[in-house]
């Protein structure tokens, strides 16, 4: 039965339009099961009906003619209850309604069992016989896993508009929506625009050539020009990105070495293939094992250095034939959209021009990603089940708060649009007004608002002088970015620079943290469950000699300053805690022995542990003891304590960090550390979100850490509320039993104070 399935899936996956593949299907139901019909009814939630889309055994006359009301018939029986009905006399069930253009009236035997993809029933799919009968445990086991499959199929024919009559003369679109994973923050509204180059690897047949010494030189002489390249490419994002988001293009210059992707290519031509056939060969080869790879980050690795191949093959072609690669021009509001959005596609691409990008693959740790947020461009990443070619020209709204895609939206739903964007840009106005103003509520409390940094501390602390210090410099994005473990020495720079970059004010720097969607690209994890692996200090206590390193670095980057925490990250016990101290005191001592007689002083940094790991809120008393201040990892935090990885759509949607029982342990997180006489600071998203702060604030937070973009709004907010009335808020949020009543609460608060362009919770 498994193999038959498989087989009939494998069919109707094959064909291009979803009428084809409904047809195809109720055929090969009705043979296969040797029944004497097949029917497939699909939901029109406009209308509220289901509508007989295809069929083997009824009436072919009635498809798209037959419409069922939701609560109407045994067709809309299952969809009410969301469960198979199998009835051995249909006409004598209560629920029978007889519909005379299907010429159902020979049929005695009924199963039916609902279509659904992510709790939404999309139709129904049925089985009738003329003899009575009750159909038999497996018969039922394969129409409810036919119609899984099915379910998949539907939604991603409806994301393409293959439910519409898009494609007639003088349709009209019809809205869609698509989900994604927030890359960068911010709305935008604009056309889609697919870049489409001519030369593209995947599509080069592959030569043979005599002439090899002419092949290594074209291959020498291409890679030389994609270097220029890539160094102009580089030099266009001079203005206002961090130079360590531009050591982006490092990679590009690492594989353009001659000793890395140079010698293999080169030796593909001693084997008598002509340069762009062996440049094919090598890229494709490491490509793909890059994409077998587990780790998100990994598997975009592929994206740069296909990327890099194509510009490669097309200097080779625009020398041995004058083949030039030709990219379309965007010309007005574009919304960049491409399979695997590229950072070189990026600095291309006329900045006047772009308002925001989507990229069908990827996840928010792409370098098209890590570009975007440099940039202040909204995107959204890994949209699934769409094409760009789909997208291409068609009217879109992207919310990279959200990660949602409308296309084609409705009249009503782009006004509402626009009126966000409109908002957005008057608070913004009014924000930037105030923005030299202290973070004081309305009623005098005083909050402190510190950086989340770890691209480029200047560019991130520069002209937010509100800010109170680095709550969090994330140490691991400098990794993220070398191809190797940089030395103590490098360390030592980066980490000076940092902390002479504020040294009036603290920083707290994080130790290694990656693993789970973190990983290095020299030192791959491939682990079945990464988020519950090896990660965080769990990592760096294994690997004393990289934890080492990288305090002393710390250590010896402060040596004459004052302003350095170090902070402890994915803390789950106690244990750990004793050991990354003696490790820590171990590394102190030796920095102190070596430095000259006569040198600045060294100073013994405080030292925190992060709050993300469930376990640690039951032992905050014992830890309390060990460490000297409390960072509360909320995006962790929430995916731990609701088991939903954040980073996959499909369970996305029930991350959420307003959900009452996060919010409860926040709550009790701030009590506890009080008790203790302990600081606490809160450095997740929900700390640079408008809701989440006054939340926060009236829990008794007085530090927030948040991304350097929010600091001005936040502290904006924070001078147009009140304690007192924030109190009532919290009151009303903690007694609400769904995160949508506790958006309500918060909504309806920013309303009354008049902070509409606030409304969404998570802006």
């Amino acid at each position: 039965m498994l193999t038959t399935l498989k087989r009939i899936v494998q069919e109707i996956t094959q064909l291009p339009a979803l009428s084809q593949a409904l047809a195809r299907l109720a055929t090969r139901v009705k043979q296969v099961m040797e029944v004497d019909s097949c029917s497939i009814y699909l939901a029109d939630y406009e209308q509220q009906v289901f509508v007989l889309k295809a069929t083997d055994g009824l009436h072919p006359d009635a498809i798209d003619q037959v419409l069922i009301g939701f609560s109407e018939g045994l067709i809309g029986l299952v969809g009410q209850r969301e469960e198979p009905l199998n009835i051995e006399n249909a006409h004598e069930h209560p629920r029978f309604k007889h519909y005379p253009e299907v010429h159902e009236e020979n049929y005695r035997a009924f199963l039916g069992t609902p279509i659904i993809h992510q709790r939404k029933v999309l139709g129904v799919i049925t089985m009738q016989q003329s003899q009575k009968r009750f159909f038999d445990e497996d018969e039922e086991a394969f129409l409810v896993t036919l119609a899984a499959q099915l379910a998949l199929e539907i939604t991603n024919a409806d994301i393409r508009g293959a439910l519409t009559n898009a494609s007639t003369p003088n349709s009209i679109p019809q809205q869609r929506n698509v989900k994604g994973i927030p890359g960068s923050p911010g709305l935008a509204i604009g056309r889609g625009f697919s870049s489409d180059s001519t030369v593209d690897l995947r599509r080069f047949s592959v030569k043979r050539a005599t002439d090899l010494a002419r092949e290594v030189q074209l291959y020498r002489q291409a890679v030389e020009i994609t270097r220029k390249q890539v160094d102009e490419l580089s030099s266009r994002l001079d203005e206002g990105i961090p130079d360590d988001v531009k050591a982006i293009f490092q990679l590009y210059h690492h594989l353009l070495d001659a000793n890395s992707l140079g010698r293999e290519v080169e030796a593909k031509i001693q084997q008598q293939w002509c340069a762009g056939s062996s440049l094919k060969m090598v890229i494709e080869d490491y490509a793909a094992r890059f994409q077998a790879m587990d780790d998100p980050y990994m598997q975009e690795r592929a994206i740069d250095i296909v990327d890099l191949s194509n510009r490669i093959l097309a200097n080779i072609l625009l020398q041995t034939n004058g083949t030039k690669s030709q990219l379309r021009k965007a010309t007005e509001d574009s919304i960049l959209v491409a399979e695997e959005v590229s950072a070189t596609m990026l600095a291309e691409f006329p900045r006047e021009f772009l308002k925001g990008i989507i990229s069908i693959r990827g996840s928010n740790n792409s370098h098209a990603a890590i570009l975007a947020r440099a940039m202040g461009v909204p995107a959204v990443m890994g949209c699934q089940n769409v094409s760009p070619s789909l997208l291409e020209g068609k009217e879109i709204l992207l919310d990279g708060y959200a990660g949602d895609v409308i296309v084609s939206p409705e009249r009503h739903y782009k006004n509402e649009f626009v009126h966000l964007v409109a908002e957005e840009g008057s608070l913004a106005e009014k924000i930037d007004a105030e923005s030299d103003q202290p973070a004081q509520s309305q009623d005098g409390c005083t909050m402190s608002l510190l950086v989340n940094a770890g691209l480029s501390v200047e560019v991130e602390t520069a002209a937010r002088s509100q800010g109170n210090g680095i709550g969090l410099y994330r140490t691991e994005i400098p990794f993220m970015l070398r191809e190797s473990f940089p030395s103590e020495k490098e360390q030592i720079k980066l980490y000076r620079e940092v902390l002479t970059c504020v040294s009036h004010q603290q920083v707290t720097m994080r130790t290694l943290d990656v693993g789970g969607d973190k990983p290095l690209p020299y030192f791959p994890i491939n682990e079945e469950n990464p988020f519950l692996g090896w990660r965080g200090i769990r990592l760096t206590l294994d690997h004393p000699d990289i934890f080492l390193v990288q305090i002393r670095a710390m250590l010896k980057a402060s040596v004459g300053l004052t302003n350095l925490q170090i902070l402890l990250p994915m803390i789950s016990s106690v244990n750990e805690v004793q050991e990354a101290q003696r490790l820590i005191s171990q590394a102190f001592r030796e920095v102190s022995d070596e430095l000259p007689a006569g040198s600045e002083p060294l100073h013994r940094p405080r030292v925190g542990i992060m709050l993300e790991v469930p376990s640690v809120l039951y032992q905050l008393p014992q830890l309390a003891r060990h460490v000297d201040f409390f960072s509360v990892g909320s995006n962790d935090l929430t995916q731990y304590l609701l088991a939903v990885d954040r980073n996959n759509t499909r369970v996305a949607g029930l991350y959420n960090s307003y959900h009452p029982a996060v919010l409860s342990a926040l709550y009790d997180i701030v009590k506890q550390s009080d008790a203790q006489q302990i600081p606490v600071t809160v450095c997740g998203e929900i700390a640079g979100e408008p809701g989440g702060a006054i939340l926060l604030m009236a829990m008794g937070y007085r530090r927030l850490s948040m991304n350097a973009h929010n600091i001005r709004k936040i502290n904006w907010v924070i001078r147009n509320v009140s304690l007192t009335e924030s109190q009532e808020l919290l009151a009303c949020a903690l007694t609400a039993h769904t995160y949508s009543e506790v958006f309500e609460h918060i909504n309806l608060y920013l309303e009354n104070k008049g902070l509409g362009g606030l409304v969404r919770a998570g802006s």
